[in-house]
């Protein structure tokens, strides 16, 4: 008796290699990394000549500041409650803060004029029309990180993350930053004054780096979740691997 070779009926999930990202969002992305980066870094180092914060247009030792960090401080004129003095890296920091600081600015302009151009902002990051409700918006907050995994599109939650840190923590933080400039004080006093003075500038440059970094983290954390290497293959190479159920032929 003849019986006929056993077919498999095992379905073999198919993997496609997909464009997710353009090689202008990888190559600004990767600047951005750099630059904010040592913006961070040497911010830390900034902070240390005077960790106390103020609002208006002076502050110094004489007077009461809004808050305080409670560390030491690089300058012993600086009034901390502790003894230690740590190491002055003031000069380099200041000076590498400023280079970082263009760096992330031209980066920002050929991204944004990119960006508006070629109506990138529209179809990938602004949220649809039927997206916008706040049962929307909660649905994909709460959704697991993985059951998107394999999609190249942002749910509304990232959607609306992204255009956030783009459209407002962005620009802030590059205003509050320039702002503090002694030369754009000079040449656009109103660039300062319409934020309540230097000091207020300063403080309010604090507190957007702090959200910009809480962004990052809940960034790394959420690329991690959803597939570390595929995401990062796809914003180094442009090309992610997508599964799918679907029967090989």
């Amino acid at each position: 008796m003849c019986y006929a070779p056993r077919v498999s009926t095992t379905v073999a999930p198919v993997q496609a290699r997909k464009t997710r990202h353009a090689l202008l969002v990888r190559v600004t992305h990767w600047l951005t990394v750099i630059a904010f980066s040592l913006l961070l870094f040497t911010g830390g180092e900034i902070i240390l000549t005077h960790p106390r914060f103020y609002w208006g247009e002076t502050g110094n030792v004489t007077m009461k500041p809004l808050f305080k960090i409670p560390i030491p401080s690089s300058r012993d004129t600086v009034p901390t409650g502790y003894k230690t003095v740590l190491p002055d890296e003031n000069g380099w920091g200041r000076a590498l803060h400023f280079e970082a600081a263009w760096l992330l600015v031209f980066t920002a302009l050929v991204y944004g004029a990119w960006g508006l151009a070629t109506g990138h902002f529209r179809r990938h990051l602004l949220p649809e029309r039927g997206d916008w409700s706040p049962r929307a918006f909660w649905r994909d907050l709460w959704r697991s990180p993985r059951e998107k995994s394999g999609s190249a599109t942002y749910n509304v939650a990232q959607r609306v993350a992204y255009l956030g840190v783009i459209f407002v923590l962005f620009p802030m933080v590059i205003w509050t930053g320039l702002a503090l400039s002694p030369t754009f004080n000079a040449a656009f006093p109103w660039f300062v004054d319409v934020l309540g003075g230097r000091q207020s500038a300063r403080t309010l440059h604090f507190f957007i780096t702090i959200a910009l970094t809480l962004f990052v983290v809940v960034h790394v954390t959420m690329v991690a979740r959803s597939g570390f290497r595929n995401r990062m293959r796809g914003m180094i190479t442009g090309r992610g691997v997508e599964s799918s159920d679907e029967e090989q032929p």
